[in-house]
């Protein structure tokens, strides 16, 4: 958990009982200690909290253990939920001003089965503000009545090729504007890209095109697709201020995956891919919001293959991400990746905002 949540599990535990006979207190008493316990929960989250400084971040100086642990916590998602320290502390800081919006994004692996596995479950327990999810595979026609989540309203942006790519965004308030793909046909058959209009920002939900086995999408990736993303948001950055979340087929640094000496000509971490990153974010003044708070955080990974029980071991690749204009900075509060959370090869990662 991040240093929003860290070293709560004292402050919430509740106190062992002697066996015997005890006065039942009364409930005024019950509401004191609950709003002590939870005040100090506050003050205590508050002081863990990254602070923005002039645009620049001064980091908390314990490392996120539950992010960067060698092995990562017990894989049933429901422990975090409900009840739990992380979300109690989570309505808490909401409650006192802290952060007002909270954005998630998750790269769900096909629509159906995240919604056999519980998915929607994860969505009511952390309640969004707004929910981006990439890799739906499912055709507009297919998409089932029960991909409907109580209290928001859903877009959908399928692939024309079946089974394959697609996003979806859940939203708790109707955008002023929704728009679909980059307005190229070329590259708006794969449904990859939702915007969204608020009052205060754009927001694109995205999923990047993969470079695909023995790199052979690498060309269109890199040369075609970026440069078409980046001209995109700085045309949307000239009116707000843009975020860009999902998968964006990328691992960035070599601290962003498990083995980069053996991956650099993986898709997802060449030499082409990473300088591609780096030339949006600075051609775009766009900034990796979890590097900007976290940029010597390691084991803190968004993906793992299904393959060798990678998951288990923690050997991942940061794949997802949240990427914001630079002058929106000082609205992030945080952000969080739930490694824990299961219901697909990748997890979802939380974004905390004060507009």
């Amino acid at each position: 958990m991040s240093a929003v949540f860290r070293n709560l599990d004292k402050l919430m535990a509740r106190p062992s009982r002697k066996v015997g006979t005890v006065k039942k207190p009364s409930t005024a008493s019950c509401k004191k200690k609950t709003a002590t316990k939870k005040s100090k929960a506050i003050a205590s989250a508050k002081s863990n909290l990254p602070k923005l400084i002039s645009g620049d971040v001064e980091l908390a100086s314990q490392p996120n253990t539950h992010d960067a642990g060698a092995k990562i916590p017990p894989y049933e998602w429901c422990k975090t939920y409900p009840g739990s320290v992380c979300s109690l502390v989570d309505s808490a800081l909401k409650e006192s001003g802290t952060w007002n919006m909270k954005i998630v994004s998750w790269n769900i692996n096909g629509l159906r089965a995240w919604i056999k596995n519980g998915g929607l479950a994860y969505v009511t327990e952390e309640a969004p503000d707004v929910m981006g999810i990439q890799e739906i595979k499912c055709a507009g026609k297919d998409i089932p009545p029960a991909a409907s989540a109580a209290g928001y309203i859903p877009y959908w942006y399928s692939a024309q090729k079946p089974g394959y790519s697609g996003t979806g965004l859940y939203s708790k308030v109707k955008p002023i504007k929704v728009t679909y793909g980059l307005g190229k046909p070329k590259h708006d058959n794969e449904g990859r890209i939702i915007t969204a209009e608020y009052d205060q920002f754009f927001l694109l939900n995205a999923y990047v095109p993969n470079s695909g086995q023995g790199l052979v999408r690498l060309d269109y990736r890199t040369k075609e697709w970026n440069e078409e993303l980046c001209s995109y948001i700085k045309a949307l950055d000239g009116t707000k201020p843009v975020i860009l979340i999902g998968d964006l087929n990328v691992s960035h640094q070599e601290i962003d995956l498990a083995n980069p000496a053996g991956n650099h000509r993986s898709a997802g971490f060449t030499d082409e891919e990473r300088q591609g990153f780096s030339e949006m974010l600075e051609n775009c003044d766009m900034v990796d919001t979890y590097r900007h708070l976290y940029p010597d955080r390691s084991k803190a990974y968004t993906y793992w293959s299904a393959r060798h029980n990678a998951r288990k071991s923690n050997s991942g690749w940061r794949l997802d991400y949240f990427v914001v204009s630079r002058r929106f900075l000082p609205h992030v509060v945080d952000q969080e990746i739930r490694c824990g959370v299961l219901g697909s090869d990748h997890c979802p990662l939380v974004l905390y905002l004060k507009l």
